[in-house]
């Protein structure tokens, strides 16, 4: 990106977005059945580090839920989650894991830099005492063969237009890509009812209990929020406010966007 900005005849912009990436756990596989198991890989992770490092500052941490602060019913008052080696070994201890080694799969053919991601999750990992083995995958079938396939892998998701759309996609009982494979009673029941809801405030608590349920029971290391870059023809014109919930301003940039005369 820095490069990028040395060329005058670009413009350069960097929209926040609801692109997250994770790491899920499958619902039905030991030993992610236990919650002290998943909370001591999320607190064994390393979030700044791999945002700095994986893309280049282009993004911010995720709090372990998919739903950004630029979302209209983001939940404010959620702890951020962050790298705490001590409680990493406290949950690791809890479901006593101590010495075992977790397999995580992982390829390029996820996204650009997720082994370098993996890696880096190894090693904030390992000082917190949790044994992370990268089981490198090809390229070539990593969607076909290793997501929702293996217990544990790299993934990402690209942003949705509205809360309820990101919660049914990736998280709702009878989606065909809830990655983790996850059924939660109470998730599943404000998830339905919040669409229905006409009340904005309720909606909105709703909307907040579904970020926190995600984030404390789910089956997934949410970890990083990216940012959508593009880099324009100083001669394209656009509206002052760019769309993130999807590549090329929302995926409407041949709509949107004009040449300047």
């Amino acid at each position: 990106m820095h490069l990028l900005k040395k060329d005058t005849s670009l413009e350069v912009i960097q929209v926040p977005s609801g692109k997250n990436f994770t790491f899920p756990m499958r619902a039905d596989t030991e030993p992610f059945d236990k919650k002290d198991a998943r909370l001591a890989l999320k607190y064994a992770i390393d979030r700044e580090q791999i945002v700095d490092k994986v893309l280049g500052g282009a993004g911010r941490v995720a709090n372990d839920h998919p739903i950004p602060a630029s979302y209209r019913f983001f939940n404010p008052n959620l702890p951020q989650r962050m790298y705490d080696p001590d409680k990493a070994k406290y949950h690791l201890k809890k479901a006593g894991l101590e010495g075992y080694t977790f397999n995580l799969h992982a390829s390029d053919g996820c996204y650009n830099g997720a082994v370098d991601a993996t890696l880096l999750y190894m090693e904030s990992a390992a000082k917190a005492g949790v044994k992370i083995n990268i089981v490198m995958e090809p390229a070539d079938g990593y969607w076909s063969n290793v997501w929702m396939k293996k217990a544990w892998c790299a993934s990402y998701w690209n942003g949705r237009t509205v809360e309820d759309l990101v919660f049914t996609t990736e998280y709702a009982k009878k989606s065909k890509w809830n990655e983790t494979y996850w059924e939660h009673e109470r998730f599943n029941k404000i998830l339905k009812e919040a669409r229905a809801e006409l009340n904005e405030a309720k909606r909105c608590e709703m909307y907040y209990e579904c970020q926190q349920i995600v984030r404390d029971e789910g089956f997934s290391v949410i970890y990083m929020f990216g940012d959508q870059l593009i880099a324009a023809n100083k001669k394209l014109g656009h509206a002052e406010k760019i769309a993130g919930n999807w590549e090329m301003d929302g995926a409407r940039m041949a709509e949107r966007w004009w040449f300047r005369s």
